[in-house]
């Protein structure tokens, strides 16, 4: 009896610690973004200290893009005109963003989301985590 309460109450806390991402968090997904880590459906870990390219994201309702930057030290970005278009959909309490591009269709399960930071696992299990990327400063 004390197993099946035990297991209750551990499944209960679990289950509330999970926060439900609303649609108004949304609107954080907009600005530059780079990736923190990667974790693979193994469970390796890979770290990125340092980022080339970041993302920018921007997006109007539920509908938006993402395009690889470089970021300068002189505070600008170097860019092409190529994006990934996405639309955002709520499925059974989850969003789900879904990527077409001329050649491929994609869609990545959005995790987590604060101002700082966001999560997206892919069709192949593998979790991204990006922070709000900060530009270098540097003074003369």
């Amino acid at each position: 009896m004390i197993k099946n309460i035990s297991a209750i109450l551990f499944l209960f806390i679990v289950t509330s610690c999970s926060q439900k991402i609303t649609e108004e968090q949304l609107s954080d997904l907009n600005g530059y973004w780079e990736i923190e880590k990667v974790t693979l459906p193994d469970g390796q870990k890979k770290e990125y200290t340092v980022n080339e390219t970041i993302d920018y994201i921007q997006l109007d309702g539920l509908k938006g893009f993402r395009k690889k930057v470089k970021p300068t030290f002189s505070g600008t970005y170097i860019t092409s005109d190529d994006a990934e278009t996405f639309t955002l959909f709520n499925k059974e309490d989850t969003y789900l963003l879904t990527y077409k591009t001329e050649i491929s269709e994609w869609t990545e399960t959005l995790k987590s989301i604060s101002k700082d930071q966001f999560s997206v696992t892919n069709e192949d299990n593998i979790t991204y985590f990006y922070k709000r990327y900060e530009p270098i400063n540097i003074s003369k």
